[in-house]
C-alpha cells in the first residue's frame, strides 16, 4: 500500500470562514507515524482560550474521524467516534479545551475496526469505548508539546496493530481518484474502470467509505464551491457548475444551499456564521 509522503494537508476545503477559525482557536495539522501514513489524512489538534463561547461550522469529508477532547466543564477527558457527517457540522466552543483529532483516509479507517462497516456510524458521533476500549485519552491529551501527543496518538494506532486491506486499498484509490480528477462524474463509468458491477462498488463503499461514491462526488464538488464563494465576490456560478459536472447552475445552488444552509451568495469573502 502506498503512503503520502507530501505531509498533511495545508488547504482549508470544508471549513467555513477558515479565517475566522484560527482568529478564535489555535489550529495544526501533523503527520502520523510512517507505517499509520497510507490509512491517514492527518492528524489535527486544537487548543482554546475563549472569553466568549464560538461556533466553528465545517462541511465534513467523506472520512472517519476519532476525536480526543478535554473541556473545562468538569467532565474527564474522553474519545469519539465520528463517522461521515452528511449535514453541516456545527461545533460550539466556550472557556478552555484542547482537541486531538485522527482524520483518517476515505476508506482508511475500517483497517484498525475490521469487525464493523464504516456505514454503521454515517452521520453518526459516538463515544468510541465499545470499539476501542484500551483507549487512554488523558495520555493523548496531557501533553503540553505537540511532538508527544502526536507520539501518543501514533501509540495509540500502532498499538491497535492494522493489517493491509486489498478492499480499503481499492477504495481509498477510488476516493483519490474522485476528490482529484473533475471528470469522473458517473458511478457506472467509475466502476467499470475500477473493473466492478456497480452494485459491487456501492458495496464497497458502505463497507470501507460509509457512504456511496455519488455522494462523495458532490461532496467533494461542493467543497471546491465553498473554496469559491468565500475566495472572491465574483464567481462565474454557471461556468464553476459546468465544470464541476452539474447539468446546470440552479443544481449546484440547491446542493450548496442543501448542505450548508445558505446560499453562495450569503458567503462572501471574509464574512463569519453566527
Amino acid at each position: 500500500m502506498s503512503a503520502q509522503n507530501s505531509g498533511p494537508r495545508r488547504d482549508t476545503r470544508g471549513i467555513v470562514d477558515a479565517a475566522d477559525l484560527f482568529a478564535h482557536v489555535r489550529f495544526r495539522r501533523h503527520d502520523p507515524a510512517p507505517e499509520l501514513r497510507p490509512y491517514l489524512e492527518h492528524y489535527w489538534l486544537i487548543d482554546w482560550d475563549l472569553p466568549q463561547p464560538y461556533a466553528s461550522h465545517v462541511v465534513p469529508h467523506p472520512s472517519v474521524n476519532l476525536v480526543f477532547q478535554r473541556y473545562d466543564d468538569g467532565r474527564p477527558d474522553f474519545l469519539e467516534l465520528s463517522g461521515v457527517g452528511l449535514a453541516l457540522d456545527t461545533r460550539k466552543l466556550a472557556g478552555r479545551g484542547r482537541v486531538c483529532g485522527i482524520q483518517f483516509r476515505p476508506g482508511g479507517f475500517r483497517p484498525f475496526a475490521p469487525g464493523f462497516a464504516v456505514s454503521e456510524w454515517t452521520d453518526r458521533v459516538i463515544p468510541a469505548d465499545p470499539v476501542f476500549p484500551s483507549a487512554d485519552p488523558t495520555a493523548v491529551l496531557s501533553p503540553d508539546r505537540d511532538e508527544g501527543r502526536v507520539a501518543a496518538l501514533d501509540a495509540f494506532l500502532l498499538g491497535l496493530g492494522p493489517r493491509p486491506d486489498p478492499q480499503a486499498e481499492l477504495a481509498m484509490e477510488l476516493v483519490d481518484r474522485i476528490r482529484h480528477d473533475r471528470t469522473v462524474r458517473r458511478v457506472d463509468a467509475l466502476a467499470r474502470e475500477a473493473g466492478l458491477s456497480a452494485r459491487s462498488l456501492q458495496r464497497l463503499f458502505a463497507a470501507h467509505v460509509g457512504v456511496g461514491p455519488k455522494w462523495v462526488v458532490l461532496r467533494y464538488r461542493i467543497h471546491e464551491a465553498l473554496e469559491h464563494a468565500e475566495s472572491t465576490d465574483a464567481v462565474d456560478w454557471a461556468r464553476l457548475a459546468a465544470e464541476l459536472g452539474y447539468a446546470d447552475q440552479a443544481h449546484l445552488v440547491r446542493d450548496f444551499t442543501a448542505t450548508l444552509g445558505a446560499p453562495p451568495s450569503a458567503l462572501r469573502p471574509g464574512a463569519s456564521r453566527a
